[in-house]
């Protein structure tokens, strides 16, 4: 154990270096303060901003994808329980009290461990599509709870890539990757570049296009789905309440519904979203 910076105590743990911090004005939290208050998206397409991972296992999906730490702040419990993980990283661990996290953050965060790391590059539409097979396709999805979901769903139902249209939410906001408990830092997504053009990118990559709607004359999705032929899947969502644009639908091949009962026409986005994935997940195992 050695002297660190204004007389902190600082240890060495695999490649991070562990730091203690006992001030909440410290300049060196500044990656974490006022996290209610401040909003961490980028100025688009500048790239500006932080992702921050919240909780043990988003971090340690942060720790596991291309978003790549720079700082992190926790609890020495958290420290202990992340000793391994850290060996993978040499962003400083800035360790503190409960009661410092609180003041820093401006609340008290129950998950006792955060991380913050600068945003890449975005990913181009070839290289998400490139080598999927099930892809989501959004538009509209402005709620950064519902998309966090739908990564939650995506990763543990085997959907390959997610594409954006218009109108859609940040998902490295903090809420939207805290609810898909990290994944939205594991599943690659992009952004369309011509919306909604950008479908026919997926038409000749050799994708069924299948838009999600609570039109009683469409087709069951496990109708449409048991009919299937193409080996590639692209299954579409809309906006909570309006779903999705009609102009959409008409670029897509199909349109599908999830049959419903009690005079209810549709589910919430990330719900429907999940039945989809699940049916593909289940017809292709």
């Amino acid at each position: 154990m050695s002297s660190g910076p204004a007389g902190h105590e600082r240890s060495e743990r695999g490649m991070s270096t562990v730091i203690d911090v006992d001030d909440p004005a410290d300049p060196r939290l500044d990656d974490f303060r006022d996290l209610n208050s401040v909003d961490r998206r980028p100025d688009l397409p500048s790239g500006k901003g932080l992702v921050i991972a919240e909780g043990v296992l988003v971090v340690q999906r942060m720790l596991a994808s291309r978003f790549r730490p720079r700082a992190m702040l926790g609890t020495d419990r958290r420290l202990r329980e992340m000793e391994a993980d850290l060996a993978a990283t040499d962003a400083p661990y800035y360790r503190a009290s409960a009661e410092v996290m609180a003041d820093v953050v401006g609340f008290h965060l129950n998950r006792g461990v955060l991380a913050a790391a600068s945003r890449p590059g975005e990913l181009s539409v070839d290289a998400v599509l490139g080598g999927a097979r099930t892809v989501a396709v959004l538009e509209g999805v402005n709620d950064h709870e519902n998309l966090g979901s739908i990564f939650r769903n995506a990763a543990g139902l085997g959907i390959d890539g997610v594409l954006f249209g218009t109108g859609c939410a940040d998902p490295l906001y903090r809420r939207a990757v805290r609810v898909s408990m990290g994944h939205a830092l594991l599943v690659p997504y992009a952004w369309a570049q011509s919306w909604p053009d950008d479908l026919q990118v997926l038409r000749d990559k050799g994708f069924r296009v299948l838009a999600m709607t609570p039109n009683p004359s469409a087709p069951t999705l496990a109708a449409a789905m048991a009919d299937l032929t193409e080996d590639k899947v692209a299954k579409m969502v809309g906006a909570e309440g309006p779903g999705l644009k009609e102009h959409t639908m008409r670029s897509a091949d199909v349109r599908v519904r999830i049959p419903m009962s009690r005079g209810t026409d549709s589910l919430n986005v990330a719900t429907a979203a999940a039945l989809a994935f699940y049916e593909r997940a289940r017809l292709n195992p």
